[in-house]
């Protein structure tokens, strides 16, 4: 009888996080929180007046299927940071995608410090990610998305992965920055320069900020002449590529120091990265 057990039937992890705040008496406070499924939130007491969003995967990666949905609503003269508990993970699907849909949107004047740790890619993995954030009138983000293709200390190597990812920041309804990312078994096996050239941990970053320009500097003494950094038009955009994760999470804290002026999240130092 087990093996009539039909394979499309089996259960699928849903989950919702949402959060929102505002400035009340000139303090940020929350205003407005919502937690369904698979996704949770935490608001850590934290030093300072910027306080961290901890968005949490209760089911523990994700697979074929699977869907969580995260937003932000940051409001007007606000700043947050958020981040993620610890790595998502992508695992092997039997059929279809998993989804991740991540929404922000940011009042006059706030600012929005979106830096979620790593994705891990495991073989025959099928991920679709879309990541928008739109900001109103004098309003700035951070946005940081990394990426691992499996596990080295388990001796792992991807042949087979399929992600989508797509980025996008809008300024009231125009596009100041987006990209559409694919990452397939062509790529992961192309050693070429012009991909990833064996490595398996990369990163990008992106700053629309008044000024942002100006940490291009600072980011090329902190990383060397090889980091692949550029400056225009209150916009930064970062890519660092590694062979493993460890040392792309080392370059990525420095420059996220650089960029936020603030220590890394608590959830990051967790790793030994302070």
């Amino acid at each position: 009888m087990l093996d009539e057990i039909d394979q499309s039937q089996m259960q699928r992890s849903y989950g919702v996080a949402a959060v929102g705040f505002s400035k009340r008496r000139g303090r940020i406070a929350l205003d407005g929180l919502r937690q369904e499924g698979a996704a949770k939130l935490m608001l850590p007491r934290v030093a300072g007046d910027v306080p961290e969003a901890v968005f949490l995967n209760t089911s523990g990666g994700l697979t074929g299927g699977d869907h969580l949905r995260l937003s932000m609503d940051v409001g007007a003269g606000c700043r947050v940071l958020a981040t993620t508990q610890t790595a998502e993970r992508g695992y092997a699907s039997s059929g279809g995608a998993a989804r991740i849909g991540v929404r922000a949107t940011l009042g006059a004047g706030a600012r929005l410090d979106w830096m979620p740790q790593e994705t891990i890619l495991f073989q025959n993995a099928n991920l679709h990610r879309t990541t928008e954030i739109d900001l109103a009138k004098g309003a700035e983000c951070l946005l940081t998305e990394s990426l691992v293709l499996g596990r080295a200390a388990m001796g792992e190597t991807l042949h087979q992965a399929d992600l989508h990812d797509r980025r996008i920041i809008r300024r009231e309804g125009r596009p100041l920055w987006a990209e559409n990312f694919r990452l397939s078994a062509d790529v992961l096996a192309d050693r070429s320069a012009a991909l990833l050239r064996g490595d398996r941990a990369f990163a990008v970053v992106c700053l629309i900020a008044q000024g942002a320009e100006d940490a291009v500097g600072p980011i090329r003494a902190a990383l060397g002449e090889g980091a692949a950094v550029s400056g225009w038009d209150g916009r930064c955009v970062l890519r660092i590529s590694a062979a493993d994760g460890w040392p792309m999470r080392q370059q990525l804290a420095r420059v996220l120091k650089i960029l936020t002026g603030r220590a890394l999240p608590r959830v990051w130092q967790s790793g030994g990265l302070i």
